[in-house]
């Protein structure tokens, strides 16, 4: 029985400790952000690192879709896939996300925005994701799946718990590998991990959760006035132990 995962998150969340967590696992091979080089290459935004990051990916978004549907390599029974939501772009396909199990990371927009713009001066409502993670919820909710919402405040309170919801939701076993991992940087992590995985690399398992008060400039604030909206309609959804 194989496990095909999408985790969809925006970015400056947990979800790059969260690929760790599942690659810890024995059973599982991680995919790190398929789509960015086709999102890149199509939108022509300059994020840090572009021309290697659409070099090194698959630019042609319908063989990424066929290599995260498709056989598991290695041997392995579980395909956690971390995606950026806004990577998904409206003229990409829908139809494939049926045959993944679709879970949604999501985090207070006023943390991304304060987060965010320590990489990249520069930032809009669709580059944190949330219009476009609510979207994607509601296809999904809409062809009869009650797909998971995890908040990430919720989560780093209580790493073990939620990965045993889970893990029981995807009728799949619960590892402890999943709390720690070795540091240092993996052959699995995108060719990008320098611009953005500081932290993580150095990371032995989840921080703990530090509530966190952020002041935003009015530019800033603006974007997290926009994206409460779409924070709330996936927040209300989420999954509470």
């Amino acid at each position: 029985m194989s496990t095909y995962l999408a985790m969809w998150s925006g970015p400056r969340n947990i979800s790059t400790a969260m690929m760790r967590a599942w690659e810890n696992r024995p059973d599982t091979l991680v995919w790190d952000e398929p789509l960015y080089a086709h999102y890149l290459s199509v939108t022509g935004l300059d994020h840090p690192g572009r021309e290697e990051v659409i070099a090194a990916g698959e630019p042609d978004w319908q063989n990424v879709v066929a290599r995260c549907t498709g056989p598991i390599p290695e041997d392995k029974t579980i395909f956690y896939q971390k995606h950026m939501t806004h990577h998904l772009l409206p003229h990409i396909g829908r139809d494939w996300l049926t045959s993944l199990e679709n879970v949604f990371l999501i985090r207070d927009p006023r943390l991304v925005l304060a987060s965010y713009v320590k990489t990249r001066e520069t930032v809009t409502l669709d580059d944190i994701g949330l219009p476009q993670q609510l979207e994607i919820f509601e296809y999904v909710q809409a062809r009869g799946v009650s797909p998971l919402v995890i908040d990430s405040a919720d989560f780093l309170e209580n790493p073990q718990g939620y990965l045993e919801a889970l893990c029981k939701h995807l009728a799949i076993p619960f590892s402890e590998r999943m709390l720690h991992w070795p540091t240092g940087p993996r052959a699995s992590d995108g060719i990008w991990a320098k611009h953005w995985y500081a932290a993580v690399q150095q990371s032995t398992g989840f921080e703990p959760y530090r509530p966190r008060t952020v002041k935003l400039t009015t530019d800033l604030q603006a974007i997290a006035d926009q994206a409460e909206p779409y924070y709330q309609g996936l927040y209300t959804q989420r999954l509470q132990l």
